[in-house]
C-alpha cells in the first residue's frame, strides 16, 4: 500500500515542542522565505503556478491562477484572508496544522504576501478551536519578535501584519464570502459572485482567499523546487494531501498520504485506516466531507484526486473519508447530513431557506416508518430544485450549501434506493437499534 512519498505538511509532527518558533528553525523554517524574499513577486506566483498545487479548502482551484487574478495596479490595498473555519463534517485537519505546525502555516502566509504584495493578512479559526487559536496567536507572537512580521520582515524593506480572528461557530462562514463579510464584522451571508473577492474583497479591496493546508504547502515549494513538488502529483495535481479518515474503520485519523491514494488503499493500508472491523464490510463511503456524493463499495478504487473523482461524479472535497459499514443505516445517515445543512443554511437563498428543512423532514418521515409511496420522487425533485445533478457545480443558489445538502441526497437515493424503498414498504428502519455501524458512521 503507498505511503506519501515526501512528508509535507506532517514532516515535524512528533517532534518536541514542534508548534515553536525554536523548533520549526531547528529543521530549517523560515530559511525558505529568506529565499523568497530575494525573488521578484511575479516570478513567486509563477512558481506556484508550476507546482500545480491546488486548493485543499473544498474546490481545488489552482493556487496560482488565483493568485494571478489580483489587479496588479490597483491604488486599493490588498488583503491576504486565511480560511481556518473547517467546519465540514468529517473534516478536521487544518486544527492540527495550527496545533503542531503553526510556524510552517505563518512562513506560507509570509511568502505569499510577498508575492501578492498584501500586508495585512488575517486567519479566520473556527470559533471552537479555541486551544488552535491560542497556540496560533503564540506563534504570530513569536514571529513579531523575531522581526519575521512587523515593518521589516526578516530586515527587508516589506512590511507585513498578520491577525487571529475568531469565528462564531457558523458552518456558512467556511464559504469564503461569507468568511469575508464576518471579518467585516457583518451577518456571514455569502455574496453574489461575481465579482470575485481577488477584485472586490475584504473591505472592498483585492482579497486572495486561501486555506490552511494551501498556504502550509507553500514553504516545501520554494524549499525543493516547483518541479519536484508537481512531480509528487499526477498532471494537474501537485504535492501530496492530507485526509480525515472516520467512521468504521480500525484506525481513524488524518494522514498525509499521496494523490494516486485510492479509497480503497486508504482504509484497508495497515499504514492509514487498517481495515474493518471484525464481521464488518464497506457499504459505502463519503471521499470529500458530508457534502460530496456517497461512493457505493464497488466505487472505492478511485484515487484521492481531484480529477479522477471528477471522472466518477464525486469531489475530493476537503479530504473528510466517511466510511459506513454494512450495519449502517443509509436513510438514517442521509437524514443526519441533511438536518445539518437544514440548520446551517443562513436562509438568503429560497431554494435552500425552504428546501433543505422540506428534505429534512421527508428522511425523518421515512426513517420513522411513516414514508409513503412518491416521497422519494419528492425528494428527488426538491433536491433536483435546488441543484441539478450530474453535473454538480450547477446549483441555484448564491453559494455552494444548497448544492452541499443536494449531492447526498441525489446520491445515496439514486445508489441506494432499495433500502429507502424498505424502510417504506416494511414502515420501520430494517436495521432497529443500531442504525450506526460499529464505529457510529457519520458523527464525525
Amino acid at each position: 500500500m503507498p505511503l506519501a512519498a515526501e512528508k509535507i505538511i506532517t514532516r515535524n509532527w512528533g517532534r518536541p515542542d514542534s508548534w515553536t518558533l525554536a523548533a520549526y528553525k531547528g529543521t530549517g523554517g523560515y530559511a525558505t522565505l529568506e529565499k523568497a524574499l530575494g525573488m521578484q513577486p511575479a516570478h513567486i506566483i509563477d512558481e506556484v503556478k508550476k507546482s500545480n498545487l491546488r486548493g485543499r479548502g473544498g474546490a481545488g482551484f489552482p493556487t496560482g491562477m488565483k493568485w494571478s487574478f489580483v489587479p496588479k495596479d490597483s491604488p486599493k490595498p490588498k488583503y491576504l484572508a486565511v480560511n481556518a473555519d473547517e467546519s465540514e463534517p468529517g473534516t478536521f485537519k487544518d486544527r492540527y496544522i495550527l496545533e503542531y505546525d503553526p510556524h510552517m502555516l505563518l512562513e506560507g502566509i509570509a511568502i505569499a504576501s510577498f508575492g501578492l504584495g498584501v500586508h495585512t493578512a488575517y486567519v479566520y479559526v473556527r470559533g471552537e478551536f479555541k486551544f488552535q487559536a491560542d497556540r496560533l496567536q503564540k506563534a504570530i507572537d513569536e514571529a513579531y519578535k523575531a522581526g519575521i512580521f512587523g515593518k521589516k520582515v526578516l530586515g527587508r524593506d516589506f512590511a507585513l501584519d498578520c491577525y487571529v480572528v475568531r469565528g462564531a461557530g457558523a458552518y456558512i462562514c467556511g464559504e469564503e464570502t461569507g468568511m469575508l463579510e464576518s471579518l467585516e464584522g457583518k451577518k456571514g451571508w455569502p455574496r453574489l459572485k461575481p465579482p470575485f473577492p481577488a477584485v472586490v474583497g475584504l473591505f472592498g479591496c483585492p482579497t486572495v482567499v486561501n486555506n490552511v493546508e494551501t498556504l502550509a504547502n507553500v514553504p516545501a515549494i520554494f524549499q525543493k523546487g516547483a518541479d519536484w513538488f508537481a512531480k509528487l502529483g499526477p498532471e494537474k495535481s501537485g504535492g501530496t494531501r492530507m485526509v480525515c479518515l472516520s467512521g468504521s474503520v480500525n484506525r481513524p485519523g488524518v494522514f498525509e498520504v499521496m494523490l494516486s491514494t485510492t479509497v480503497r488503499e486508504l482504509i484497508e493500508s495497515p499504514d492509514f485506516g487498517q481495515g474493518m472491523p471484525p464481521g464488518r464490510k464497506v457499504k459505502a463511503v463519503i471521499p470529500g466531507g458530508s457534502s460530496a456524493p456517497v461512493l457505493a463499495a464497488d466505487e472505492i478504487d478511485v484515487a484521492l484526486e481531484f480529477e479522477a473523482l471528477k471522472v466518477v461524479q464525486n469531489m475530493a472535497g476537503s479530504g473528510g473519508v466517511i466510511v459506513m459499514d454494512d450495519a449502517t443505516c443509509m436513510v438514517r445517515s442521509l437524514w443526519r447530513v441533511s438536518r445539518f445543512y437544514a440548520e446551517e443554511s443562513c436562509g438568503q437563498c429560497t431554494p435552500c431557506r425552504e428546501g433543505t428543512p422540506w428534505m429534512t423532514r421527508l428522511l425523518r418521515k421515512l426513517e420513522e416508518g411513516r414514508g409513503e409511496d412518491g416521497d422519494l420522487e419528492t425528494l428527488l425533485n426538491v433536491a433536483q430544485s435546488i441543484a441539478p445533478y450530474p453535473p454538480m457545480g450547477l446549483g441555484q443558489t448564491i453559494c455552494a450549501l444548497g448544492d452541499a445538502a443536494a449531492l447526498p441526497v441525489h446520491s445515496f437515493i439514486v445508489k441506494f434506493r432499495q433500502e429507502f424503498e424498505d424502510h417504506i414498504r416494511l414502515g420501520k428502519c430494517p436495521f432497529g437499534d443500531k442504525p450506526w455501524g460499529h464505529y457510529g458512521a457519520m458523527t464525525a
